[in-house]
């Protein structure tokens, strides 16, 4: 028997692979679904069945991809919005067999309309589950938002707490596997660990310990998340199916004549931000590696052609394989070599740092052309905020951009100056040339001012 986690960097998405008497089953799998089969064979497995939690907001499933490599059986909930058309309906109380495992389904709606937990039970044991895969119901120290339905706050937020009731029902000795780990857009307080039991939630997850329903559908319903607009291609392609990931996932690589030539829409530097801020290509943003999953979706569209900027080979095909999870495919390809660019007169900006003592001399002098831009999200900036700062939360400036003044200095702020950077690396794209980033931003002004 084997239970094993496959973790997705970038979008902190878990997947599993679950096995027993040579078979296996699949739980969320991801776009680039080649790891399973693999691992599958590797244990003397055949994949029969996949299963899915929900139709993921996040990422492309893999599900329809799996299921044509292997024949496997895709199993889905009742009530999406519109008709999963590579899956079979799987409702409360069904089984499936896995060997000595039987997993069962439980409806656990609230999050999305269509949520599905798998509890997994032991044959052989038979005192009550062994673990349960939550999906994004349940997560370690948090549990899934309820955004996605604006004209039923209430209701959703009602359906979630009755659906965790079920899933606190199975007893503190099931172990949890939620599809999400910390970092997840899909909540905001899970803990750093992916391991934990029903127990342990049950005693110590902050969003189960309301003493009412109507105190947690309060909670909820106050609670603040963004949506990116790549969000709804999510939906259309984890419905409709999506077509497999590139075969190869490394981008051709271009010389800086071909990079021009390219013509592309969006040119995304994956480097570190402070090398961006250092040097980088005119009219290139600012998304490194590690920040790809969570804001390209603010900054690109479906249609847009994609040139990367990179350090190496290495960071490119890492900058493609997080573009692909997110149905980003139109990639003309990547440039390595800022530094020989710069030799050879290429057109190169930078965008200067500044510290905290700049940024009070010029809160103090009161400057008029001046703007401390917090780009920090809306809870963040209610847990405190730089007097006089004015707030625009970064993946918002894929539009709010327009409502700025280009002839106007800005300095871009966040809790530490990373995601500063795609906000003034987004700004200068746009031809804003008046900018620079607080090095440290909210961490440094706290450890100065208490």
């Amino acid at each position: 028997m084997i239970l094993e986690t496959i973790k997705t960097p970038g979008l902190s998405h878990l997947s599993y692979l679950v096995g027993a008497g040579g078979k296996a089953a699949v739980v969320d799998p991801r776009r680039d679904c080649e790891i399973y089969l693999e691992k599958a064979r590797a244990a003397g497995l055949e994949i029969t069945h996949i299963l899915e939690t929900h139709r993921n907001e996040d990422l492309v499933s893999g599900s329809p991809i799996l299921a044509a490599m292997t024949g496997a059986k895709v199993l889905h909930g009742p009530n999406p919005e519109r008709p999963v058309v590579f899956a079979d309906t799987a409702r409360d109380g069904d089984t499936v067999d896995i060997g000595q495992l039987r997993i069962e389904v439980i409806e656990t709606p609230g999050h999305t309309d269509d949520h599905l937990a798998y509890a997994i039970h032991d044959t052989e044991y038979p005192d009550g589950a062994v673990g349960v895969f939550t999906g994004d119901a349940l997560f370690v120290g948090d549990v899934g938002r309820t955004d996605f339905y604006p004209d039923r706050k209430r209701e959703v937020a009602g359906l979630l707490y009755d659906s965790l009731q079920k899933l606190l029902g199975l007893g503190d000795q099931a172990i949890v596997y939620p599809a999400h780990g910390a970092g997840s857009v899909c909540g905001s307080g899970m803990a750093e660990r992916e391991f934990s039991t029903i127990g342990h939630e049950r005693r110590n997850n902050p969003r189960l310990q309301f003493s009412s329903r109507d105190k947690f559908i309060a909670f909820k319903i106050d609670e603040n998340h963004y949506q990116p607009p790549y969000f709804r291609l999510m939906e259309q392609l984890n419905m409709d199916g999506a077509a497999p990931a590139p075969r190869v996932l490394r981008p051709r690589v271009l010389s800086l004549a071909q990079l021009r030539e390219a013509e592309c829409d969006r040119l995304v530097d994956v480097r570190d931000p402070l090398a961006f801020a250092s040097g980088h290509l005119g009219g290139s943003m600012s998304l490194p590696t590690g920040m790809i999953s969570a804001f390209a979706g603010w900054f690109i569209g479906e249609e847009n052609r994609i040139g990367l900027v990179a350090s190496d080979q290495a960071q490119l095909a890492a900058a493609m394989e997080h573009l692909a999870r997110i149905g980003f495919d139109r990639i003309a390809g990547g440039y390595v070599g800022v530094v020989p660019a710069a030799a050879g007169g290429a057109d190169m900006r930078t965008i200067p740092m500044v510290r905290t003592g700049t940024v009070a001399h010029r809160l103090e002098e009161d400057e008029g052309e001046w703007t401390l831009l917090d780009v920090r999200d809306a809870d963040e900036r209610a847990s405190g905020a730089i007097d006089g700062s004015l707030h625009l939360y970064v993946g918002h400036l894929n539009e709010g951009w327009r409502d700025l003044d280009p002839a106007r200095h800005y300095t871009l702020m966040c809790a530490s100056g990373m995601r500063a950077t795609v906000a003034a690396g987004w700004l200068a794209s746009r031809g804003f040339e008046h900018l620079d980033i607080y090095l440290g931003s909210m961490g440094a002004w706290s450890r100065a001012h208490g």
